[in-house]
């Protein structure tokens, strides 16, 4: 796999016209937004932020995305949740900025890049690769997260409410997508 290259690349087949390639990747772009969306209502509340598979779709559009339209995918998810589609966990619009998750939001967009450009140098392309490339996505999603919460909870209790609950499903959804994806790169490649 060529060093810019992501998964995506490998699982479509090359699309020499530059207009259908830009319908494709615009496509791409607004169905992972919606998958973010749809990630979004399979929840479990718990107090001020639910857990949701969320994540699992963000660190999904980077890896398979790359940087910018993993990037430009989560930022159509929280522009059109802001612009009033009630597509985030608890609906949508601006007020959405005063909402103790909004860190988080932030925190899909930087991850959705920092994984793609993992993913673009080649950080995908085994199990062991993927999962720490996710890891280091989720990490990327809890600081700008936590540091939001902390503006309606206090910096006492933020890893009891913000982080403690969501460990484990965060694991399960990386360790599930390391293994989906280098599969799916394996199987494309056999194909080819």
């Amino acid at each position: 796999m060529p060093t810019d290259s992501v998964l995506i690349d490998v699982i479509l087949p090359r699309i020499d016209s530059k207009t259908k390639a830009i319908i494709r990747d615009i496509a791409l772009v607004l169905g992972f937004a919606v998958l973010t969306a749809i990630c979004s209502k399979l929840k479990i509340e718990i107090g001020p932020v639910p857990i949701t598979m969320q994540t699992f779709a963000v660190l999904i559009s980077g890896i398979l995305l790359g940087s910018k339209k993993g990037a430009t995918s989560q930022l159509t998810y929280l522009l059109g949740g802001l612009a009033g589609i009630p597509w985030f966990s608890r609906g949508g619009g601006l007020i959405y900025v005063l909402s103790p998750t909004f860190g988080y939001m932030l925190g899909f967009v930087l991850a959705a890049y920092f994984v793609g450009y993992l993913a673009e140098r080649g950080w995908a392309k085994d199990i062991k690769t993927a999962i720490l490339t996710m890891f280091i996505g989720s990490v990327i999603i809890y600081i700008p997260g936590l540091l939001y919460l902390a503006k309606f909870i206090g910096l006492k209790s933020i890893l009891i409410i913000g982080f403690y609950p969501f460990i484990f499903g965060d694991i399960l959804k990386i360790v599930l997508a390391g293994f989906l994806l280098p599969l799916i790169l394996k199987n494309n490649y056999v194909q080819r």
